[in-house]
């Protein structure tokens, strides 16, 4: 199932997310954007999980967009920190990648629901 594989892939994302939270706060001695980047990449993969035991397909599809959002978010902080001097190019292109894999992921999840709702309406 396509929502599993998305949430896997989700969950791998986080484990890397707190691991560069801690190299941030241990190394860097970066506090602030470090909490953001932990709290975004992270709730991509609850959002995921809760929305795949959502009562009714409207509910899943609002869990997915909220994780869509998530991970644009993280997208965001990523870049902000490699802007900023706290990850290389190397690290930064290494995580962006990722996210960019799951956000089209979760974009296709997310359409597809949603067409199949319209023609379910139709």
């Amino acid at each position: 199932m396509a929502e599993s594989i998305v949430r896997n892939k989700a969950f791998g994302f986080a484990v890397k997310i707190v691991s560069l939270y801690k190299y941030l706060c241990d190394k860097k001695h970066e506090y602030v954007l470090s909490k953001q980047v932990l709290r975004s990449g992270t709730a991509i993969c609850a959002n995921i999980s809760e929305g795949l035991y959502g009562q009714t397909e409207p509910d899943f599809i609002a869990k997915m967009s909220i994780a869509l959002k998530e991970t644009s978010e993280t997208e965001y902080w990523l870049e902000l920190l490699n802007a900023t001097g706290f990850i290389d190019d190397g690290m930064y292109k290494d995580y962006d990648a990722e996210c960019k894999e799951i956000l089209k992921m979760l974009s296709s999840v997310v359409n597809t629901m949603k067409k199949k709702q319209l023609r379910v309406k139709s």
